[in-house]
């Protein structure tokens, strides 16, 4: 790819999705954007990339930042933070929880569905110690492709099969021929919507847990820290956020600061009894992930 063109291709992601994307990946832009450029009848993609210089359509603009965006997911990917969800967070959240009260929960960058259904299974399963406590899930994710999937939450065998237990599959899923449909009951605790985290976030309202996992590390520092601070505003003062294990706030953000001995948790910095919730979470995480 000619240096013009990836320049191209990277200050449009960067202003689009924030997507920091580095010379050394200029292969994916190649594999992912030729078949797009066919699609659209450009000869090669050289051909679309100086038609979208000239006059960039909106449309293919958006099919662009689809086709590079990273949707890698999998129910209950990486275990421990569902477990620390279930056995540390959700616990403090129902000791605290006024009858009546509604537990927002924003899964950031939410995919294909599967974070905040694995969410959602855990929720319907402890309903009966969140009795007269509402639920509300927001999931949002820049792509509509997988949103529509989501959706829908029919997965395939070999989705059902990465990470998903034989006793929620059972208990949450019904068999359509070669694929798997979540139950309504599953879905409807959920509300999908089609969000760029580079956009204010006040429209979202105020959220009690926020899970924004393996999404900051194709950012740079500069957007991880307009995202997070942006996330801070949006959580309410006992609320936590949930990153991914490769990522953190140090040198990023002083909004937020970790949870003690719980990997990928954080609090906002500075909140009244933070340290004595940290304390307590070192107890519970331990009996929770023996």
């Amino acid at each position: 790819m000619k240096i013009a063109d990836f320049d191209l291709y990277k200050d449009l992601l960067y202003e689009k999705s924030g997507l920091d994307i580095t010379p050394d990946k200029s292969y994916l832009l190649d594999s992912r954007l030729t078949p797009i450029a066919k699609k659209w009848g450009y000869p090669s993609l050289d051909a679309m990339s100086v038609n979208l210089r000239a006059l960039p359509d909106p449309a293919l603009v958006t099919e662009i930042v689809d086709a590079m965006t990273t949707n890698e997911t999998s129910f209950y990917r990486d275990i421990r933070p569902f477990e620390n969800f279930e056995n540390v967070v959700l616990p403090y959240l129902i000791e605290n929880a006024k009858r009546g009260k509604t537990l927002r929960i924003w899964c950031a960058a939410c995919s294909s569905g599967q974070e905040p259904y694995s969410i959602a299974m855990i929720l319907k399963e402890k309903q009966a110690q969140l009795k007269g406590v509402r639920i509300e899930i927001i999931a949002t994710d820049i792509s509509d492709r997988v949103l529509a999937t989501a959706k829908q939450g029919l997965y395939s065998q070999f989705e059902v099969q990465r990470g998903l237990p034989v006793t929620k599959l059972v208990s949450f899923f019904k068999q359509v021929e070669e694929k798997w449909q979540i139950s309504d009951e599953i879905k409807s605790m959920i509300t999908f919507k089609n969000f760029n985290l580079l956009d204010p976030m006040t429209s979202l309202g105020q959220f009690d847990v926020v899970f924004c996992r393996n999404v900051l590390i194709y950012f740079d520092i500069p957007t991880k820290a307009k995202v997070l601070e942006g996330i801070s505003r949006q959580m309410a003062r006992d609320g936590y956020l949930f990153l991914g294990g490769a990522e953190t706030v140090l040198g990023v953000t002083d909004k937020f600061s970790s949870i003690k001995d719980v990997r990928g948790l954080y609090a906002q910095t500075g909140e009244h009894g933070t340290v004595e919730r940290a304390s307590s979470f070192s107890t519970v995480s331990s009996a929770g992930n023996v």
